[in-house]
């Protein structure tokens, strides 16, 4: 299991929709692990609940094949490369703030609003077709710029489930499957681990946050691991809120890590290796890394646990699908809101960065290459434009 998604984690770009791909190429149908039925069952529940739904999936694959070691073999093989490389990249960001090496980071930033311009796009059309749940994305987007404060986030999503059950009864829930999950574990343990779950956003919701303090840097990782739906770039609205509003790093160097993350394979969560390590929580970088990473990944594969020995009841409970149509149609708006400030605002500094970014865009768009020629096109563009000038 460890070796199988290590290899994954080695050689997976391209973000979470490129990663269920793999997943499936990899265990469906070469490795014939589980069959399609299964996999489809997998894939409702991963993208129904919050968290990172590509490590969900994997380390529900671990779960259902080889128990609780193969989950953490799954989800340690998938993650461990992209999170020594984002660990590797906060050890030397630092030497990076003149001269070459700020050109460097300049460059990521700008991948950062190519790529988060992108993934705006593509959610807008896939959360928001009707104008009802483009209303809601909206609503959303003024909560967040007008309140500004830390529950200004916290309340758009409320009030997405609040609307999505009033404005999208007419949004069908997801498809009947019936095929049983082999699961080797009861009731009990899904109470339990819904309880971690409820007990640590209670936690993570109350810690005080003033400080930079390990704990607090744990709860505002857990919050963010606990409250991200729609995927990869919707967490960046979370950490933004919780690490540089809060004024613990600065929006350059949350931005650098951010457009780091999209050169690397493997999840996108693992940035928070990175965001751990320059966080100054007192603790050795290492430590704060790694408490980063288990409080952002913990309550998405908590709940996972929980829900799946219920998943039959759940996907047919009749109000769930238009509350989280309304849930992702809310954070649509939070996405637009983070784009603006800080992505563009801290990212954009002249007409220049204009036009490499729009070029980024359309090599995402129109030719859809891979992340990491934007990486290499903004990187190289903003290395170039330094040592001409």
């Amino acid at each position: 299991m460890f070796r199988a998604f290590a290899r994954l984690g080695l050689t997976s770009f391209g973000g979470p929709i490129a990663h269920l791909g793999y997943f499936r190429e990899e265990f469906v149908v070469r490795r014939q692990w589980l069959d399609d039925a299964r996999y489809a069952q997998l894939l409702a529940i991963c993208q129904f609940l919050p968290g990172p739904a590509s490590s969900q999936m994997g380390f529900a694959i671990g779960l259902l094949r080889a128990g609780w070691r193969g989950a953490l073999a799954a989800f340690v093989g998938f993650t461990l490369p992209s999170a020594l490389l984002m660990f590797g990249f906060a050890s030397v960001s630092a030497r990076l703030d003149r001269g070459l090496g700020a050109a460097v980071v300049h460059g990521l930033k700008l991948v950062a609003v190519a790529v988060v311009a992108h993934g705006l796009l593509g959610m807008a059309r896939q959360m928001t077709p009707d104008l009802r749940r483009i209303a809601i994305a909206l609503i959303a987007l003024a909560c967040v710029s007008w309140l500004g404060s830390a529950w200004a986030q916290l309340m758009a999503i409320a009030m997405g489930a609040v609307l999505g059950a009033l404005w999208c009864r007419r949004v069908a829930s997801h498809a009947d499957l019936k095929a049983p999950l082999p699961l080797r574990y009861g009731h009990g343990v899904a109470i339990a681990c819904l309880v971690v779950f409820a007990c640590g956003l209670s936690a993570a919701l109350t810690w005080p946050s003033k400080e930079p303090t390990l704990g607090a840097m744990a709860g505002a990782f857990y919050r963010a691991g606990a409250l991200v739906f729609g995927g990869g770039h919707v967490v960046l609205p979370l950490l933004q809120e919780a690490l540089v509003d809060t004024g613990w790093i600065a929006s350059g160097t949350f931005l650098a890590g951010y457009g780091a993350a999209q050169a690397v394979p493997g999840p996108m969560f693992s940035i928070a290796a990175y965001l751990g390590a320059v966080v100054p929580t007192g603790w050795p970088p290492a430590a704060s890394a790694c408490v980063a990473l288990l409080a952002i990944f913990l309550p998405g594969f908590a709940l996972l646990t929980a829900t799946l020995p219920s998943w039959q009841r759940v996907q047919s409970m009749r109000g769930a699908a238009p509350m989280l149509a309304g849930v992702n149609a809310a954070v649509v708006g939070l996405l637009a809101a983070a784009f603006h400030d800080p992505v563009w605002t801290q990212g954009i500094a002249s007409w220049g960065d204009v036009v490499i970014v729009v070029i980024a865009f359309a090599l995402l768009l129109r030719l859809r290459v891979a992340a990491l020629w934007v990486v290499a096109w903004c990187v190289g563009a903003s290395v170039a434009g330094y040592l001409l000038s």
